[in-house]
């Protein structure tokens, strides 16, 4: 390749500021405003999302102790399983401008439009606003990505933070730039912050890349190096340091953890475990899970598990052409000097940054054992989108070539045929779709290498035409995504698919076949040959069937309002994957009912207690502290595994009077967590080695306090004991 042959790179690359074409910025602010707008679409219609996380911002808005440490609630109980950086901007807008769907879910979608500018700013470098344009809308059009910027997990900032690393490390490789290096660096560190150890994946190629090719001395690349080291563990270690170092009796439990320490927290169970399997403290391990195969009750692990079942849909719609296109940019740009100051090898650094960054966490993702979700792909989706954009500028500045054009054609026409098969797994959906799909899409491949010489306009429509093709489907699914709403712990884009392979097997809701309760959705069917959740027909991803409402949500005007006046009953009878009103094992994932009675109890003489209540369970806790805007302490954590606090330790805030009421799980009187299979399946009650803390609990209140009924949920007034 020369730079004749691309003339889209040279300026840029040489530091000169090019000549923007007239309908650059319109385009761009185009693309800016069109990415808000499918994020911003009816973003109320998903309540408080994952109340796990809203929880824990709602209790950060109210205490800034609980906004440091990102505890569950503002009595500082126990933290949420993950560092707080993500639940930060939430905090910030919750404590600016109160409580409710908006104020949690706006900065997601910001963070969404931002992640677009970035990709944007960084293909645009190399490759030209017209390669940029394409990445930035093959990202935005990525299903899961529109789910996950619509969401309150913190795999939005993290893949945000991911994309601004690998553009600080190009700007880095621009001339051997200490600067942008340290910002990578610090990018990385912010990174940890947010989902631990998942923000280092891509450091091995990116740190190889800039060793080797970075136009500087060795001994200088690796000062560099050293010194951007310095800056992620800066970024990323003054939070664990306050944390470790702060006496354990006076913050919050480490959720998650089993000895109440976070460097446990990253190493085992958001660390190590979730590459082996083997994590204490999880909701059902993944190795040697009866849920079968090499990934067990979380999917079966191998190369084809991003394109398998309903995870296929989420990420791996161009995920074939981005494979391709990488090899292509890499073999045209092979020739380029080893250092990046020349055109041609900026080029080639660019494939070398976003396609490592693709593989190394496609093949942790494929082959993880541990607790995997359809939605962590999202993480996939900035590199996809670049190596998408930067391939076909390439192939097209050389579609003079027959072997250029030949890999452009095959590309496109292998990106329709995948589109059909994806659309094919939905049954019922847009059948018309994937015949048009595959049909424009062949036919534009096919038309492609002699549309030049029919003129300029038909090669423009041609090559529209095999853009729209290969567009239409994710923007689809990412339609239907938009369309609904989606709560709870487990949610996925796009429609209902039977044959997934991302979620637990069979676990807690009742017998699965292959995708378990992965394909499992609120008011849908499970997965083939699963059992189907009462409530309706299938749903899109997760989405609530008509007529219900996010759980743990109160009547309007209130915390916890829907905003159209109905009171926002979430879950199901029977404690599915919604909950009872009593949390039962559906608690686990999606919470329980809270009901005016239960309010009204939980809010009278509220301010006298540190807690207003206790319940087993993260999801069950954050229903009622949502509902009421009262703390109410998680038993347990999330899975009702994590022991904290401990039988002495809650007695002791009995006597002391700490807590008002306990908040049982209904008749069943299991704990949250403990499914048909008896929880996480460690010992003795839900969830495993912690699960005997949350169990002994239970039992002493139920000895020692008189039961009663208020709305539906069994309560113990903590403050009258049984005579």
């Amino acid at each position: 390749m020369t730079t004749a042959a691309l003339p889209i790179f040279p300026a840029a690359v040489a530091g000169a500021h090019t000549a923007r074409p007239r309908w650059e910025r319109p385009a761009l602010a185009g693309l800016l405003i069109a990415t808000a707008a499918l994020l911003l679409w009816d973003l109320g219609a998903s309540g408080y999302a994952n109340s796990f996380y809203s929880a824990a911002v709602q209790a950060g808005s109210e205490s800034w102790k609980a906004f440091f440490f990102g505890s569950s609630d503002a009595g500082n109980s126990i933290t949420v399983d993950k560092p707080p950086a993500a639940l930060w901007p939430m905090m910030l807008s919750v404590r600016l401008f109160g409580l409710g769907s908006w104020q949690i879910l706006v900065p997601q979608a910001l963070m969404g439009v931002a992640t677009t500018g970035v990709l944007y700013a960084s293909v645009r470098r190399q490759f030209g606003p017209g390669a940029a344009l394409l990445s930035g809308a093959a990202f935005a059009l990525t299903p899961v990505a529109a789910l996950m910027f619509r969401f309150n997990n913190p795999d939005a900032l993290l893949t945000l933070l991911l994309t601004v690393t690998v553009y600080c490390l190009l700007r880095a490789l621009e001339g051997a730039q200490t600067r942008w290096l340290l910002w990578a660096g610090a990018a990385v560190g912010f990174a940890f912050l947010t989902k631990t150890l998942q923000a280092f994946v891509i450091l091995p190629p990116l740190a190889v890349l800039y060793a080797v090719c970075a136009p500087t001395g060795l001994r200088r690349r690796l000062g560099q190096l050293l010194l951007a080291g310095g800056a992620m563990a800066v970024a990323g270690g003054w939070w664990v340091a306050v944390v470790e170092l702060w006496p354990a009796s006076s913050r919050p439990y480490i959720g998650g953890s089993q000895n109440n320490s976070f460097l446990e927290l990253t190493l085992g169970y958001n660390g190590l475990g979730r590459i082996n399997g083997n994590e204490t403290g999880s909701v059902g391990g993944g190795a040697g899970g009866p849920g079968g195969g090499g990934g067990g009750r979380w999917g079966e692990s191998g190369i084809d598990r991003l394109f398998s079942g309903n995870i296929g849909g989420q990420i791996s719609w161009l995920l074939p052409a981005a494979l391709v296109l990488l090899v292509a940019g890499l073999v045209i740009t092979w020739r380029a000097r080893r250092a990046t100051d020349s055109v041609d090898g900026m080029a080639r650094a660019a494939f070398l940054a976003w396609g490592g960054s693709l593989l190394i966490t496609a093949v942790v993702f494929s082959y993880m054992q541990g607790i995997f979700h359809e939605y962590y792909t999202v993480a996939l989706a900035p590199f996809v989108a670049a190596l998408i954009g930067m391939g076909v500028a390439v192939l097209w500045e050389e579609r003079g070539s027959a072997a250029a054009a030949v890999t452009l054609s095959g590309t496109l026409a292998l990106t329709a045929v995948w589109s059909y098969v994806l659309l094919g797994r939905a049954t019922g959906y847009l059948p018309w779709l994937r015949w048009a799909v595959l049909v424009g899409g062949l036919l534009a491949a096919v038309a492609l290498p002699f549309a030049g010489r029919a003129g300029r306009q038909v090669l423009r429509a041609t090559a529209g035409l095999g853009v729209a093709a290969a567009l239409a489907g994710p923007f689809a699914y990412c339609l239907t995504t938009v369309s609904t709403g989606h709560t709870g712990s487990i949610v996925t884009a796009g429609p209902a698919v039977a044959g997934g392979r991302g979620g637990p097997g069979g676990m807690m809701g009742g017998p699965g076949g292959p995708g378990g309760f992965g394909e499992l959705r609120q008011g849908g069917q499970g997965g083939q040959g699963g059992q189907g959740v009462p409530g309706g027909g299938p749903q899109p991803g997760g989405a609530l069937p008509q007529g219900a409402v996010p759980p743990g949500q109160g009547p309007g005007g209130t915390p916890g309002a829907d905003g159209r006046g109905a009171e926002r009953a979430g879950g199901f009878p029977g404690g599915m994957t919604g909950g009872g009103p009593g949390g039962g094992a559906g608690g686990l994932l999606n919470g329980a009912r809270v009901s005016a009675e239960a309010k009204a109890a939980l809010t009278a003489d509220a301010d006298t207690y540190t807690w207003a209540a206790a319940a087993i369970g993260s999801q069950n806790a954050a229903s009622y502290q949502l509902a009421t805007g009262v703390p109410v302490m998680p038993v347990g954590g999330f899975n009702g595994s994590d022991p904290s606090p401990t039988l002495e330790q809650f007695k002791q805030y009995v006597r002391d009077g700490k807590i008002h009421w306990f908040i049982g799980q209904g008749g069943s009187g299991t704990a949250a967590g403990a499914g048909e299979d008896g929880g996480r399946r460690g010992g003795g009650g839900p969830g495993g080695p912690g699960g005997g803390t949350s169990s002994e609990i239970e039992n002493w209140v139920k000895a020692t306090y008189k039961e009663s009924t208020v709305g539906g949920a069994t309560f113990y007034d903590l403050t009258a004991p049984t005579p």
